[in-house]
């Protein structure tokens, strides 16, 4: 249910800075502001001002003045919580931000919860449940691609897909169910032929958002990149070259790296995860056997394998490593990195320029440790799983929650297909479709529960 406290927190990022933001939501936003608010014109009282307008003036407690402030006002419902909001900006010191927030909530504010000022945009309805949690991924995001995809939720996209999914089962659902009012006269007001294409319809269009699903949480999350190879191949020198900065331990001595190092970093606008993991080799170490085994774990996980081969190598002994890699993969992609040309055997380097590339291949010559051709890596990371061409109209799942309702809607469309096949009656198809309109109303909050709300909420930050 919906608080009726007016709410207020600091909406700007915690610590100093040179302004601030204080927000506050409710009904006496305005009055409580009003009560300490000092404005330099005579007699101008907040209240009685319009919504969408700024006001400069002190902010006071008493005779004391705290800081001079900017007001901004919006009324209800025309705000982003459809309540009466204030904005208050002041100076960026943590002491007057904190002096701000005494203030206000000894004259009847109280302090908002995580997301509070979003789940009442939410219960006010001026968004959906989906673009509620796209506001805190648009907060988070940290690339191009994902704040794009977050704009796009935000908007409605998403929403728009499965609110016209959801309309046009209600219309079958209520033909099928007009039905069995009039079982006994053995009507049908539901064309069989019509529902069955579009149950084949809205399966389709599930099952694409459903397995969107794992392009989203590459994006939201960085596309993840194994660097592997034997020991002493150069793997954590080119993981720091990447990460500019000296992220992994650099040694000679066989062995070094025994677990998966993993760090993201922004390249032009890609966010990228790159796990530095221990070499490969034949060891009686158990320690570095289990960091062996990570390695193996994570060319499952990851999108691109970086297999860095040594040049100094001969080139036997190069080709059957990248055989034994090519034999654990399925569909990765793989990157051949050929390092140390600078002091590399020419033999190796010649016979792996006429090396057989398989679809998924794609091989770099470079020097880690000059970082020598390290752009020409990038480039092709960035071609192999390429985001550039994602529009802002297309709709991506990034949520994890939205990911499993959908993935139960699926199951439930399935069944209604089978059933129909079946020729099964109205009732059991009835129910099904019932079910995936359940779990498609659970993305867009029409259907929800106080405890799936407060366990969304809750990871938001204060202010927002």
């Amino acid at each position: 249910m919906l608080d009726q406290a007016t709410i207020c927190a600091i909406a700007t990022s915690p610590g100093m800075g040179a302004i601030a933001t204080i927000r506050l939501s409710g009904e006496k936003a305005i009055e409580i502001t009003e009560q300490v608010f000092h404005s330099p014109v005579k007699n101008k009282i907040l209240a009685s001002q319009k919504a969408n307008t700024l006001h400069v003036g002190t902010l006071r407690e008493g005779a004391e003045i705290i800081d001079e402030v900017v007001v901004s006002l919006f009324r209800a419902p025309n705000s982003f919580t459809g309540e009466d909001v204030v904005e208050i900006g002041c100076h960026g010191s943590v002491y007057i931000q904190q002096r701000i927030l005494q203030v206000l909530i000894s004259h009847g504010a109280r302090m908002a919860r995580p997301g509070e000022f979003t789940q009442r945009a939410f219960l006010n309805g001026k968004m959906d449940l989906s673009q509620a949690e796209a506001v805190a991924d648009l907060i988070a995001s940290t690339n191009r691609t994902s704040q794009k995809v977050a704009i796009n939720q935000m908007r409605g996209g998403f929403s728009a897909e499965i609110s016209k999914l959801r309309h046009q089962l209600l219309h079958f659902i209520a033909l099928v169910e007009l039905e069995l009012d009039f079982s006994e006269e053995d009507v049908e007001f539901a064309d069989r032929s019509q529902l069955k294409q579009l149950v084949d319809q809205i399966a389709s269009v599930v099952l694409k958002l459903k397995n969107s699903y794992q392009l989203g949480n590459v994006i939201k999350n960085g596309i993840p990149v194994a660097i592997v190879g034997e020991t002493n191949v150069g793997k954590s020198t080119l993981l720091n070259a990447l990460l500019n900065e000296e992220r992994a331990i650099v040694s000679d001595i066989h062995g070094t790296t025994r677990d998966v190092i993993e760090d993201v970093v922004n390249i032009h606008g890609t966010a990228f995860r790159f796990f530095d993991t221990a070499g490969i080799r034949e060891t009686s170490d158990t320690i570095e056997n289990l960091g062996i085994e990570r390695t193996y774990s994570k060319l499952e996980q990851a999108s691109v394998i970086l297999l860095v081969v040594d040049t100094t190598n001969p080139l036997l002994l190069v080709s059957e490593r990248i055989e034994k890699i090519r034999e654990r993969l399925t569909d990765q992609h793989l990157i051949i990195t050929a390092n140390k040309v600078d002091t590399g055997n020419s033999e190796t380097i010649e016979g792996l320029k006429h090396l057989h590339l398989k679809k998924q291949e794609k091989l770099v010559f470079l020097s880690a440790k000059n970082k020598e051709n390290l752009d020409e890596l990038i480039t092709k990371m960035q071609h192999v799983v390429s985001l550039d061409n994602i529009g802002e109209e297309d709709t991506i799942v990034t949520n994890a929650r939205h990911f499993d309702a959908l993935t139960r809607a699926y199951e439930a469309i399935e069944r209604v297909q089978s059933g129909m096949e079946q020729h099964i009656s109205g009732d059991f198809l009835a129910q099904d479709i019932r079910e995936c309109l359940y779990f498609l109303g659970e993305i867009t909050g029409e259907i929800s529960n106080d405890e799936v709300l407060g366990h969304i909420f809750k990871h938001f930050c204060i202010g927002k």
